[in-house]
């Protein structure tokens, strides 16, 4: 398999873009839902459990969880126009 025509850079730069926004969206969630905002959130129910409390407990978790499933999506978009797809 050939890399002619292909940009590669563009397709590095736009992974590692991914990569930042949803590694900056896991953060705020994990640590600043869970640790910096946890007083704030915790006068909100959610289930009869404290938000604060669920976020740091479940929240960033689930969050985790979809983020992959999200970068996976973005990925296979991304193989697709920059033809490195393994299909």
């Amino acid at each position: 398999m050939s890399n002619e025509g292909k940009d590669l850079k563009g397709y590095w730069s736009t992974n590692l873009r991914y990569l930042l926004i949803l590694l900056s969206i896991w953060f705020a969630v994990s640590y600043g839902f869970g640790v910096l905002l946890v007083d704030p959130l915790n006068n909100i129910k959610l289930g009869g459990f404290k938000l604060g409390f669920w976020f740091a407990q479940q929240g960033s978790i689930y969050v985790f969880v979809i983020l992959i499933f999200v970068y996976v999506y973005l990925m296979n978009r991304l193989d697709k126009v920059h033809e490195v797809d393994e299909e």
